[in-house]
C-alpha cells in the first residue's frame, strides 16, 4: 500500500534544511507503485524520485510530488557458474551501509570498501557510488525499475546503465523516467582485497591477516575521522566531484603546485583531488552564517544548524568560483541540487 506523509522534506535530507514539496508518497512494494501510476496518471515533470536524501540539496519549496520506493528485503542467491560468487538481490529502500554489514555478517566480500556510504540501495546505481578504489559498477549485475510513464517493470544490465564517474543513464537520458525497485550485486566467498588507496593502505599497515571485516573497519575509521555524521552536523558527504583534467592541464598545475594531489585515470587524463584544491584555496573551515566548509574535510559542505538550501548553495558557488580563479579548474557538484526552477550549480 502507498502511505502519504506530510510534505515537509526536512527529515528526508541529510543536510537537514527546511524544504517542502507538494506531496510525499512512500511505497512498500512494486504493485503499489504500479497501481498508483495507473490511477493517478501523473505528468512525468510533476514527479521526483527520492532515495535516502543523502545526496540532495533542496532549495525551499519544490512544487513536485516526491515518490520513495521504500522496498525492503535482502536475498542471497548461490551461483553454480564455477566462480567464487554469490549474488545478492536487495530492495531499493534498504539502507546501503546496513547491506554492507549484512554481507559481512554472512561471510561475503566485495562491498567492504563502500562501508558507511549514506543513502539507500536504490540510489546507489544512479550515482555509481564509489570509495577507496572501488565503484558500484564493479559489483553490479542488474537492477529492476518501473517506468513512470507506463508502469512497466524493466531490467537494466550494467551496459544499459552506462556507468561513469558518479554517473549513469539515470542522471542523463533516463533522468526522472524510472523508479528503481531492486538491485542485484555480485559478492565473493573469498576476499579479493582492494587496499591500494593511500589512507586505507596506511590504516591497515601492520595487519598480517587481511579480512573483509578488517577492510570495512578501516574504511569506517577513516570516514569517521574526517567526515561529519549527518545526525550531528547536516551534510551530504562529498559536495563536489574530483575534476578530471587533461595531461597538459595536469602538468601546468603540477609545475605551479608540486604538492598537487592527483592520479592518472588513463587516456592522458588525471583526476585532481577537489578537497585539496578547496583547502589550497584557503577555504577549509570557511563559514558564512550557518553554512560552511567543514573544518576537517574541505570537500564537505555543512549546515551548522539553521542554514537554508540557498545559504549552502551560495557557499558552494563561492568555493567553485575561488577554485576556478586560482587553478583554472571548474568544480562540478556531486550532489543533486533541486528547487522550484530545477536550479543546478553550473
Amino acid at each position: 500500500m502507498a502511505n502519504s506523509v506530510p510534505a515537509s522534506l526536512k527529515p528526508f535530507n541529510t543536510f537537514g534544511v527546511e524544504a517542502t514539496c507538494n506531496e510525499l508518497i512512500s511505497f512498500n512494494d512494486e504493485p503499489s507503485i504500479q497501481s498508483w501510476l495507473k490511477a493517478e496518471k501523473p505528468a512525468l515533470d510533476s514527479l521526483f524520485i527520492l532515495g535516502g536524501g543523502s545526496n540532495l540539496l533542496l532549495l525551499g519549496h519544490i512544487p513536485l510530488i516526491f515518490l520513495q520506493a521504500n522496498i525492503q528485503g535482502i536475498e542471497y542467491l548461490e551461483q553454480n557458474n564455477g566462480k567464487d560468487e554469490v549474488w545478492v538481490k536487495v530492495g531499493a529502500g534498504v539502507n546501503w551501509h546496513q547491506l554492507v554489514l549484512d554481507t559481512l555478517d554472512k561471510g561475503y566480500s566485495g562491498l567492504e570498501n563502500l562501508s558507511l556510504i549514506p543513502g539507500n540501495v536504490g540510489a546507489a546505481p544512479i550515482q555509481n557510488i564509489g570509495a577507496y578504489g572501488v565503484e558500484l559498477q564493479e559489483r553490479f549485475i542488474n537492477l529492476q525499475a518501473i517506468e513512470l510513464a507506463t508502469g512497466h517493470i524493466q531490467e537494466f544490465s550494467a551496459e544499459d546503465c552506462q556507468f561513469g564517474y558518479r554517473d549513469s543513464i539515470f542522471k542523463k537520458e533516463l533522468k526522472g523516467r524510472f523508479v528503481i525497485t531492486q538491485v542485484t550485486l555480485r559478492l565473493n566467498k573469498n576476499l579479493q582485497p582492494h587496499i591500494e588507496y593511500g589512507p586505507l593502505k596506511q590504516e591497515l599497515e601492520g595487519e598480517t591477516s587481511i579480512t573483509a571485516k578488517k577492510v570495512s573497519d578501516a574504511v569506517i575509521a577513516i570516514r569517521q575521522s574526517k567526515l561529519p555524521d549527518p545526525a550531528q552536523l547536516g551534510n551530504a558527504g562529498s559536495f563536489f566531484k574530483n575534476p578530471i583534467v587533461t595531461e597538459e592541464q595536469y602538468q601546468m598545475l603540477l609545475d605551479a603546485f608540486p604538492e598537487l594531489v592527483a592520479y592518472s585515470v588513463g587516456s592522458g587524463h588525471y583526476k585532481i583531488a577537489a578537497g585539496w584544491l578547496i583547502e589550497k584555496a584557503g577555504l577549509k573551515g570557511y563559514r558564512q552564517g550557518d553554512a560552511g566548509v567543514h573544518e576537517k574535510q574541505a570537500l564537505v559542505l555543512v549546515n551548522y544548524g539553521h542554514a537554508s538550501g540557498q545559504d549552502i548553495l551560495q557557499v558552494a558557488g563561492q568555493v567553485r568560483d575561488k577554485v576556478l580563479e586560482l587553478f583554472g579548474v571548474k568544480l562540478e557538484p556531486e550532489v543533486w541540487i533541486i528547487g522550484e526552477q530545477q536550479i543546478f550549480l553550473s
